[in-house]
């Protein structure tokens, strides 16, 4: 059997019709950039994004840090790479919020009645706040270095380093698309996603040594893809732990949860 694409890269398979992997990646692009523009026409959205993650710098910097013991390490180099990936969880957090909010619009319904792929419309979500979790970033590592943050490892770690926690954004955003459009309005998005965020978060290395912690929070902080993602961003940036076996214990568990959560969120968007 044959295969024929016409110009709307519709690939003819016996009858029935699919759109090609071009033609799916052409149209995640142009919804990414749609989103990007739609978000760059909130400024105030965009200051509230960044001041958020400023003010928790600010206050485990100058509130909590003095009460917290990490040892011969300066707590601002231990708390900042905690605070960089926790900023990338909850930047991924508006993914899930924004689908909800674009099929209480109507935008999705729209967007259906188009020949294109209806995955495009999650691929091109993702892949926007990934741009913007881009910028998110970069502005948390000024002021890191602002507030007394001091790198110790070459440019190259560092780059490892972003990279990682740009994987590690862009697949919670996949976990946030598929619990926004499994409850399916904004503000139970919002809810639900701080729910099983904030677990993660905070148990977890981001902000005190795990050895503080009682056992069974141990137990878990230990496993807990937030602390294996905080451990190999320190080893990464000050050199401390090892960043090799963390490392990979976050990217096992990023593909692990990529094979899971994609298809989850495109069977519940061709649902919702």
């Amino acid at each position: 059997m044959t295969a024929t694409t016409d110009r709307l890269g519709l690939v003819s398979r016996g009858g029935r019709q699919r759109l090609s992997l071009g033609a799916v990646l052409r149209d995640s692009q142009v919804l990414a950039v749609r989103q990007l523009r739609k978000t760059l026409r909130r400024p105030v959205y965009i200051v509230f994004a960044f001041i958020q993650p400023v003010i928790f710098v600010l206050l485990f910097r100058y509130i909590f840090g003095g009460a917290i013991d990490t040892g011969a390490t300066s707590y601002v180099n231990f708390l900042l790479p905690g605070i960089i990936v926790q900023t990338a969880v909850f930047g991924a957090l508006i993914t899930g919020i924004g689908l909800t909010e674009d099929l209480a619009a109507g935008v999705v319904d729209r967007l259906r009645s188009l020949p294109m792929s209806r995955a495009a419309v999650l691929f091109g979500r993702t892949a926007a706040d990934l741009v913007m979790n881009v910028l998110t970033l970069v502005v948390m590592a000024a002021v890191g270095v602002a507030v007394g943050f001091r790198p110790s490892e070459p440019f190259w770690k560092l780059v490892l380093a972003f990279l990682l926690v740009l994987g590690f954004s862009y697949v919670f955003s996949w976990i946030s698309a598929w619990v926004g459009l499994s409850v399916k309005n904004p503000e139970t998005a919002q809810s639900a996603g701080f729910i099983w965020v904030f677990p993660l978060t905070f148990a977890s290395s981001a902000f005190v040594p795990v050895e503080t912690m009682p056992g069974p929070v141990r137990a878990f902080a230990e496993v807990n893809p937030m602390s294996l993602a905080v451990d190999a961003v320190r080893g990464l940036t000050i050199g401390f732990p090892s960043p090799t076996t963390p490392a990979l214990q976050t990217l096992a568990w990023l593909v692990g949860l990529l094979l899971i959560f994609v298809p989850l969120a495109v069977r519940a968007f061709r649902r919702a």
